[in-house]
């Protein structure tokens, strides 16, 4: 793990079905705290067996939800029983707060456009307006957001 620079590891069966993982506080708090051989001790001794996992389709929001409530600061995901990505907590979280910024900046961009053509049209073009900002924002809810799982692991 060290020399990958990662701190995490996912193991698969022999029909490549996730059935474990290894994290670096695994190493932690059941080899060295232990006192056990890093050299002898079998990774299937330390790991956790049956991890968690989500989706490919799981919305962005479940997906933290797990993580924060499960206190992972990793979880695979499984697409068609097959590993195909594993997240990472700090990066989800990166990537949702900078979605909601841009979502954020979009919608400041949309006020300032209403605002343009209020004054341009009057009071008079308000209901349609309303209509048309209520149905955007309902669209740009947090909800809605999925991960990118564009990075697929290597087999």
């Amino acid at each position: 793990m060290a020399a990958r620079k990662v701190d995490a590891l996912l193991l698969t069966d022999s029909n490549a079905l996730l059935c474990g993982i290894l994290i670096d506080r695994d190493i932690t708090t059941r080899v060295v705290t232990r006192e056990l051989d890093r050299e002898t001790t079998p990774v299937s001794a330390v790991m956790t067996w049956n991890p968690i996992f989500v989706i490919s389709d799981t919305l962005a929001v479940e997906t933290l939800q797990k993580m924060v409530q499960g206190k992972f600061r990793h979880l695979p995901v499984v697409e068609n029983g097959g590993v195909v990505a594993i997240l990472d907590i700090a990066k989800c979280l990166y990537n949702a707060i900078a979605r909601m910024e841009r979502a954020a900046e979009k919608g400041k961009a949309i006020a300032a456009a209403v605002e343009g053509v209020e004054k341009h049209w009057g009071s008079s073009a308000s209901g349609w307006l309303t209509f048309f900002l209520n149905y955007v924002s309902s669209k740009m809810s947090f909800s809605s957001l999925r991960f990118p799982y564009k990075t697929r692991l290597s087999h």
